[in-house]
């Protein structure tokens, strides 16, 4: 029997999110048959591993720490096969600034920005409004704030925990289409609409705070572009097993209809209200079977 050792929970920002989605796949696992050990993941990660001589690693952990590279590069060293994308690609999609040049250079659109250090923010320094202030390497728009025309919001009015740079892009208006890639295949697509502001971290792991249109209401070739612009950003950040883009359709009035990519998840969802196991479930692909496949498909870089 297969023993599996789910990782999850950590100390990022997104520790409460990790545990659900642990828990879950934790629970799939089990009815997969599998030998299953959930690990609360701590700083002493490799002793625990050590201990627990999983052949398996399935990484649910969200966020810094644990999406970045950093306990991909822990697995490396011990040899132990792990869910999702390797030490580089984990670390280039949770670097924004980064991710974007990639973005950039395969040809996707990306909003304008900069980088502006947090007291170049404070001491007032300009940028077009509406804009969005952006954490450099956090998830689940954990820190995301947006600054529309009429409004007047710096970091003085945000709890800002997320170091001494910002990420500063225009706002890109339209509606929310995210895409879920499982291998060297694009699953499908689903469109977002927030009841609230925009869909940040309340909206994504609150029942009732979003509604999921699945599959997003587009047309065919329309559709099949923005499936295609998720496999090319899947590829050109050199992700492994499931990820999933976020794009904004600027298809309001004035706009330009064109699709910009605003991140790639390398670790996304596997929550109740997660977006991969939603378009996987209409694709006939059960959480069971998507699970076994993550940790078929688990392997090490090198």
């Amino acid at each position: 029997m297969t023993h599996v050792a789910v990782l999850m929970g950590g100390w990022s920002a997104e520790r409460e999110v990790s545990m659900s989605s642990g828990l879950a796949c934790s629970e799939a696992l089990k009815r997969c048959g599998y030998e299953v050990s959930a690990i609360d993941v701590g700083r002493n990660v490799a002793s625990v591993l050590e201990q627990v001589k999983p052949d398996v690693c399935f990484n649910a952990l969200h966020g810094r720490y644990g999406e970045d590279g950093l306990i991909q590069g822990i697995l490396e060293i011990m040899g132990i096969p792990y869910t999702h994308s390797g030490v580089l690609a984990s670390a280039l999609a949770m670097d924004k600034p980064v991710a974007k040049r990639i973005f950039e250079a395969e040809g996707l659109k990306c909003a304008d920005g900069r980088i502006m250090t947090r007291q170049e923010v404070l001491d007032g320094a300009t940028y077009p409004k509406p804009f969005v202030i952006k954490p450099l390497n956090e998830g689940s728009s954990v820190g995301v704030t947006i600054v529309l025309e009429d409004e007047n919001i710096s970091l003085q009015d945000v709890q800002w925990t997320f170091g001494n740079e910002v990420l500063v892009e225009s706002f890109v208006p339209g509606r929310e289409i995210q895409v879920a890639v499982m291998g060297d295949q694009a699953l499908g697509a689903v469109e977002i609409k927030p009841l609230g502001r925009f869909y940040d971290y309340e909206a994504k792991y609150t029942e009732g705070k979003a509604d999921h249109l699945m599959p997003a209401p587009l047309p065919k070739d329309r559709y099949e572009e923005v499936l295609e612009l998720g496999l090319r950003a899947h590829k050109a950040l050199g992700c492994r097993g499931v990820s999933r883009s976020d794009f904004r359709l600027n298809d309001v009035e004035g706009g330009d209809g064109e699709f910009y990519i605003l991140e790639t998840n390398t670790q996304p969802g596997m929550t109740e209200l997660s977006l991969v196991p939603e378009i996987a479930g209409h694709m006939g692909i059960t959480f069971e079977e998507l699970v076994r496949w993550m940790v078929e498909d688990a392997s090490c870089d090198r």
